[in-house]
């Protein structure tokens, strides 16, 4: 599912006095939100669905597939999603 097809989910959710340009407001804002969380306090937890974390990436030795030969990767940030217990149970 892309964010179009979740637009138009969101959309027939609420029902038809919601626009496209609403559903499409409000998941934009939802995504803010969790960005603006992740930035503040590195950690975004919805019950019933999941939690977001901020995770430091260590550097370390890769090897470039085509050549072979190794690379240094540098130490990072990367964002963790684990699933909550509901979401679980519903896949």
């Amino acid at each position: 599912m892309n964010k179009a097809q979740l637009v138009e989910v969101v959309q027939k959710t609420l029902g038809k006095e919601t626009s496209k340009a609403e559903a499409e407001r409000a998941i934009g804002a939802v995504i803010d939100g969790i960005k603006a969380g992740l930035k503040k306090s590195k950690n975004v937890q919805l019950i019933g669905f999941g939690t977001f974390k901020v995770v430091n990436r260590k550097a370390r030795t890769g090897v470039n597939p085509k050549t072979g030969q190794k690379i240094k990767i540098k130490a990072s940030k990367s964002v963790k999603f684990g699933a909550g217990k509901d979401l679980k149970s519903k896949l």
